[in-house]
């Protein structure tokens, strides 16, 4: 990478940064433009180099954040040596969570703002392939990507709707008491997928 490339990613990373900090703390509708360059020390044009307004930033920095949290759990869970496929995705979920709750002000701005179409459309872009990576835990074709895809959405509107308060309130119990219960849905949903 040239200086004036890495110099580039230096400035959208520390754009990106400021702008998750912000938006954190004041929220999305409470946080300028003005408010990210100033605090990040850049110029305003530098921000349209590389976002076309603050929700276009907000967008790319769910999408971001949602694949480092995926990307952690795909090197640091395990999955691989799973049996089943429900314990390859339980593997990975389970790591998620785990740092979610580590971070719940990162769970607060994913869950928000992480809705099924800017998952879908961020999944199709992440390096390396996870509609790939999916098909291989999940034992699914490339021909059978729409079930895929509907398996996947079923599994992780459960995940997000039930965990959000387990984990920020421990409501109604907390997130070890609440896995076992988890994973029991996340295979009774896989084994009707697979039975058709």
């Amino acid at each position: 990478m040239s200086r004036v490339e890495e110099n580039k990613l230096l400035k959208k990373n520390n754009l990106m940064n400021t702008a998750f900090q912000l938006f954190t703390s004041q929220g999305l509708a409470k946080t300028s433009i003005s408010d990210i360059v100033e605090r990040a020390g850049v110029a305003k044009g530098t921000f349209y180099l590389y976002f076309k307004d603050k929700y276009d930033l907000h967008e790319k920095l769910v999408i971001h954040q949602s694949e480092q949290l995926f990307q952690h759990a795909l090197e640091q869970s395990g999955y691989q040596n799973a049996e089943t496929s429900a314990d390859k995705l339980i593997a990975i979920i389970d790591d998620i969570l785990y740092q979610l709750q580590k971070n719940p002000l990162l769970l607060q701005f994913i869950n928000k703002n992480l809705s099924w179409g800017v998952f879908r459309r961020a999944i199709n872009k992440w390096e390396p392939d996870y509609p790939a990576i999916f098909e291989e835990i999940l034992g699914t074709s490339p021909a059978d990507r729409k079930t895929l895809e509907i398996e996947v959405y079923t599994i992780l509107e459960l995940v997000g709707s039930t965990c959000h308060s387990v984990i920020l309130n421990s409501d109604p119990v907390g997130l070890d008491t609440y896995l076992p219960y988890l994973h029991r849905f996340i295979r009774a949903i896989m084994a009707g997928f697979a039975a058709g």
